[in-house]
């Protein structure tokens, strides 16, 4: 897959992730892995990033399979960002599919 794709997506897809339950780290990217090829370490400067930007907070849990784990947790910011993507992202996808159909030659 055409890796400026990934990249515009996978904000979209960790946010989304979030919305439905807290993760670590490695669950996101075994989650996201399921359904799209990503490298572990494109997950984690992002996760980075969404803490500084405030979509997301961290706490760490003990885990019975090793060290603690580190958490995300989306915010009310981070909630409020994931529904404007999620916005932006059906217009654009509803514009690129629209297109490819009228581009596409069914012969």
């Amino acid at each position: 897959m055409n890796i400026q794709f990934k990249k515009g997506a996978l904000e979209l897809c960790v946010l989304a992730l979030l919305d439905k339950q807290d993760r670590y780290g490695y669950e996101l990217v075994q989650t996201i892995s399921d359904q799209i090829a990503i490298s572990e370490g494109s997950v984690y400067p992002l996760l980075r990033r969404l803490k500084k930007e405030d979509f997301v907070t961290t706490y760490l849990q003990e885990s019975t399979e090793g060290p603690s784990r580190k958490y995300y947790k989306l915010t009310v910011k981070g909630s409020e960002y994931l529904h404007v993507l999620s916005d932006e992202w059906r217009e654009f996808s509803n514009g690129v599919n629209h297109l490819i159909k009228e581009g596409v030659n069914d012969e």
